[in-house]
């Protein structure tokens, strides 16, 4: 296909396809919330798995890393496919690939099946920005940021549902297995869900697939993130994370000199770094950060058994995801009126309040964390910020972008988010392996606290980029 692609817009109206929105709405949040939860499901099990498989710490990681770098490979690529092929086809393929791979570790064995069933199921994180992109094709304007925030939501939604999901099987069944079983269940509804009540409408521009691009990408991307969640393990000085880092830079050289030189580039790269782009990706990288530090950083804190150590709830895999069911209710709750905001005051003041709260909710902790209602007031404290700032972020990801990229535009800015909480987990490892109890491995009341500040700190840059942003484009 030779010359400009062509764009064959498809957004519903009075001669279009009617879009019952609440139950696309439903379909897309549900399976969000279901991505979101095979995320996290597995953060709780590593110590177990290690025993199931007689597998060192450094191998059951892998469980974990291997899904990542799957989202980090799958998210622009199947993000671009939606805008040239359809949004709801790439949408089906995800939730497709995360049934099949839900299936594979429920099924596995050996530690080798259950990371190819993971690197599967990572492959599904591609949709939130999908769905993003589906909104934004055929809600009516003034419906598209608090159905945006729904969906954003469910990233938190889920993610404690995973913790939860866990903790009940956990204390009953020594088996991974039924984690996964129901994990592969709650993807085959989604599925469904999103068959029958998804709009197969939008903007398509048609076009060839940047092939090269994809897999220059695909190598800059794996080398990067592989490096940084290894780099404790492996050590950050050893040959084999600077030779990846290396990698990385020479290969992300290469690929930005592809997307300049392509006909019809996978990223367009004033998407990615450009005047109004960039603010927004950068917040996404630091809300990734703080996000994702709740979810390793909470575990093993209320987990820690007070009574030998000092600190900690002594509270179970179950306790973890009830602490956290506060940041659920708010989170839903703001996420929706985040749009009411957002039309008074503009969607960049609003990503920066809604990081201003994330930001305090990691303050309260590191000032006071000795009791159950310190991790309470947190988890409400955090959702508001959350449910408020994701809402934003997914609008003004996309908000300056043509509507025929509009989902690779927010699946770069989930792709940034996803290396902030990658970093997230190494800042985080590193501090707590560095500050410990003098005699022990465990890390000190002290070294969490740390983590809880920069943690803030992160939620804060984030709240005055976006603020910055809205001061340059009132």
């Amino acid at each position: 296909m030779s010359g400009a692609p062509t764009v064959t817009p498809e957004r519903p109206g009075p001669s279009g396809p009617a879009v019952h929105t609440g139950l696309t709405l439903l379909a897309l949040a549900t399976a969000g919330m279901v991505v979101s939860v095979q995320q996290t499901l597995v953060i709780p099990l590593l110590p177990r798995l290690m025993e199931r498989f007689d597998a060192s710490v450094t191998s059951v990681t892998w469980v974990f890393t291997a899904s990542l770098l799957a989202g980090a490979v799958a998210t622009p690529l199947l993000s671009r496919f939606g805008d040239m092929y359809g949004k709801k086809k790439m949408i089906l393929l995800a939730m497709g690939l995360l049934v099949l791979g839900s299936v594979i570790c429920a099924l596995s064995g050996s530690l080798g099946v259950l990371i190819a069933g993971r690197t599967l199921q990572g492959t599904s994180s591609a949709l939130i920005p999908l769905a993003i992109g589906m909104i934004r094709d055929t809600f009516p304007r003034e419906r598209v940021t608090t159905a945006i925030g729904i969906v954003s939501a469910t990233m938190g939604v889920g993610g404690t549902i995973g913790m939860i999901v866990t903790g009940l099987i956990a204390d009953r069944t020594e088996s991974h297995h039924p984690m996964f079983w129901i994990a592969a269940g709650l993807a085959a509804a989604g599925l469904v869900l999103i068959a029958v009540s998804a709009p197969d409408v939008g903007v398509r521009t048609g076009g060839r697939p940047d092939l090269l691009g994809a897999a220059v990408l695909a190598g800059w991307l794996v080398c990067l993130l592989l490096a940084i969640s290894e780099g404790n393990q492996w050590g950050w000085t050893s040959g084999g994370v600077l030779g990846l880092f290396g990698g990385a830079a020479v290969l992300c050289a290469a690929w930005v000199l592809i997307e300049t030189r392509v006909r019809e580039p996978l990223v367009r790269l004033g998407l990615l770094v450009g005047a109004k782009s960039l603010s927004a990706n950068l917040a996404s990288a630091l809300l990734g950060f703080s996000m994702f530090a709740a979810f390793t950083l909470i575990s093993s804190f209320v987990q820690s058994p007070a009574d030998k150590i000092g600190y900690g709830l002594s509270g179970s895999v179950l306790d973890v995801g009830l602490y956290m069911l506060p940041s659920t209710v708010t989170m839903l709750l703001f996420s929706a009126l985040a749009g009411r905001i957002a039309g008074r005051i503009g969607a960049a003041h609003t990503l920066a309040i809604g990081s201003l709260f994330a930001g305090l909710s990691y303050v309260w902790l590191a000032v006071s964390n000795e009791h159950g209602y310190d991790m309470l007031a947190f988890s409400t404290i955090q959702g508001v910020g959350f449910g408020i700032a994701y809402a934003a972020l997914g609008t003004l990801a996309v908000q300056h972008v043509p509507m025929d990229q509009s989902g690779i535009a927010s699946g770069i800015n989930s792709l940034v988010r996803t290396a902030g909480g990658s970093v997230a987990g190494a800042v985080t490892a590193s501090i707590l392996a560095g500050r410990v109890i003098a005699g022990t491995s465990v890390p000190s009341l002290d070294a969490y606290e740390l983590c809880f500040w920069i943690v803030a700190a992160g939620a804060g840059l984030a709240s005055l980029v976006a603020l910055g942003n809205g001061l340059r484009h009132r």
